[in-house]
Order: structure tokens, then C-alpha cells, then sequence
């Protein structure tokens, strides 16, 4: 059974930091690409970061140069650093795993999901 439990979410003051933790279990997650998406209220989830098994990323253009992904393979976990943070990115961020090792940015190309986390970004 896949498990996927995200961690790392609160409340910040608009400009500063999170960090954002997924711990994985029950697959090979190696083998894995990775992907943090995000739901704000009233809006659809959306894309926001992907890893490939070989850490290749790519990021929705709106965190771009504020938000990296990253992963370690040996713990089975990985991370999304969000950076100057924006009351825009208020959202219940999901961490999600795919079948496969490229990354892609569909919300449909991933078969796993953890249950969320929130963060509130204030003004």
C-alpha cells in the first residue's frame, strides 16, 4: 500500500518561508517522479512542482525562483522550499507520486496523493 504524508505547512507572514516534506512508503520510490500540487478555496488543484527519479524539475511559472523541489532517495522523502511566500499561495499543497520516472505536470499523470497540507500566507 502507498503511503504518501505530507508535513511542514502553517501560517507565514507574506515574504517568508516554508519548507514542505512528503515521506513515502510502499513503492519503490526511486523509481518515482514526484509532484506537489495545490488547492486554494473554491479553485480547482493545480500544478506546482515535479521532480523526475533523477531530480530533473520543473515548476508552474508563478514559483518559479521562489519554490524548489528536491528528493532523497535514501529517505524516502521529498521536499518543496517555498521562499518569499505570497498571500496568493494560500492553498492545501498535496504531495503526489507517479507510475512512472518522468516528470509531468497533469494532475491525472499521478496515481498516488497524500491528504494535504495547509498553508496560509498572511498580508
Amino acid at each position: 500500500q502507498v503511503l504518501l504524508v505530507e508535513s511542514g505547512g502553517g501560517l507565514v507572514q507574506a515574504g517568508g518561508s516554508l519548507r514542505l516534506s512528503c515521506a513515502a512508503s510502499g513503492r519503490t520510490f526511486s523509481d518515482s517522479a514526484m509532484g506537489w500540487f495545490r488547492q486554494a478555496p473554491g479553485k480547482e488543484r493545480e500544478f506546482v512542482a515535479t521532480i523526475s527519479w533523477d531530480s530533473r524539475t520543473a515548476y508552474r511559472d508563478s514559483v518559479k525562483g521562489r519554490f524548489t523541489v528536491s528528493r532523497d532517495n535514501a529517505k524516502n522523502a521529498v521536499y518543496l522550499q517555498m521562499n518569499y511566500l505570497k498571500p496568493d499561495d494560500t492553498a492545501v499543497y498535496f504531495c503526489a507520486e507517479r507510475d512512472g520516472s518522468e516528470v509531468r505536470f497533469g494532475i491525472l499523470e499521478y496515481a498516488y496523493w497524500g491528504q494535504g497540507t495547509q498553508v496560509t500566507v498572511s498580508a
